[in-house]
């Protein structure tokens, strides 16, 4: 078994850059107008960058992580900088309980055409500006069967490090491309067979489980908009269907990621 372990005991040591001053307002390594990194927390999410297309460039963590990474890191050239916990809280400005960060180079946004060919089940986003509720959307498509997002306007970077952390890494992993032409891409996923269902609190719109079972065995892209003022009118329009989720108890609507998730299961239900 081959490992690339390199011990580092000094914070000050500039190998260890990528991963310094996550907290940081202006110096945080995974701004995109700084380094731009991508960074993974914790042995599961590491796993799930050496599983994805984001090629890790280091990796710093202490040596029991290390001892459950071994299998995984058997051949990778990317080094993996061992270091004591006090080191690795003096890097990146706190205690992390994780025990190891890796970090990665941002490789070239996929396009709409690529995210779109074979999908059966996307979901398409706007204005969805939280990075835990991105990070918790990307985990529900993950475990329901969605094959890919679509980012409209107003989206979070879904490479944040905490959008990254709460989606359990498969923001690495679940394929995303951003639209260029917004609300006009909609139209050209209708192009490309897909069905447009828009998430509203409308009580006159058709529950989720109805309009689910209508379109069951058709392309379908799932709309959802941001906490509070939802979808934009225009994207409204574009939309073939508006799915409601039945509320009790006079409450109107649900957080976003757990509304969307609600729509995934009801199309996965229907397409094991």
């Amino acid at each position: 078994m081959h490992v690339n372990v390199v011990d580092v005991a000094d914070p000050a040591d500039p190998r260890l850059d990528d991963f310094r001053d996550l907290n940081s307002v202006d110096r945080r390594p995974d701004l995109p107008t700084g380094k731009g990194l991508v960074i993974a927390e914790g042995v599961l999410v590491v796993q799930r960058m050496l599983a994805s297309r984001f090629t890790p460039r280091a990796m710093m963590g202490t040596d029991r992580r290390l001892a459950e990474l071994a299998a995984d890191l058997d051949g990778v050239d990317a080094p993996y900088y061992r270091v004591s916990a006090e080191v690795m809280a003096d890097v990146v400005g706190f205690h992390l309980n994780r025990g190891v960060l890796a970090s990665a180079s941002r490789p070239g946004e996929l396009t709409l055409t690529q995210v779109l060919a074979g999908a059966r089940t996307i979901a398409v986003l706007e204005g969805v500006n939280d990075h835990e509720n991105l990070g918790s959307i990307f985990r529900n498509a993950a475990g329901l069967d969605v094959d890919a997002v679509v980012f409209g306007a107003g989206c979070a970077d879904p490479l944040y490090r905490r959008a990254v952390r709460v989606s359990m890494g498969h923001a690495l992993l679940v394929p995303y491309a951003w639209a260029s032409d917004w609300p006009c891409d909609l139209y050209l996923l209708r192009d490309n067979g897909f069905r447009l269902l828009a998430m509203t609190p409308d009580p006159a719109a058709r529950t989720v489980a109805d309009a689910m079972t209508a379109v069951a065995h058709e392309r379908v892209a799932i709309l959802v908009g941001a906490e509070g003022p939802g979808l934009t009118k225009r994207a409204m329009a574009a939309s073939d269907l508006r799915l409601r989720i039945p509320m009790s108890r006079g409450t109107d609507s649900l957080n976003v990621a757990t509304a969307a998730a609600l729509a995934f299961y009801e199309r996965a239900r229907l397409n094991p």
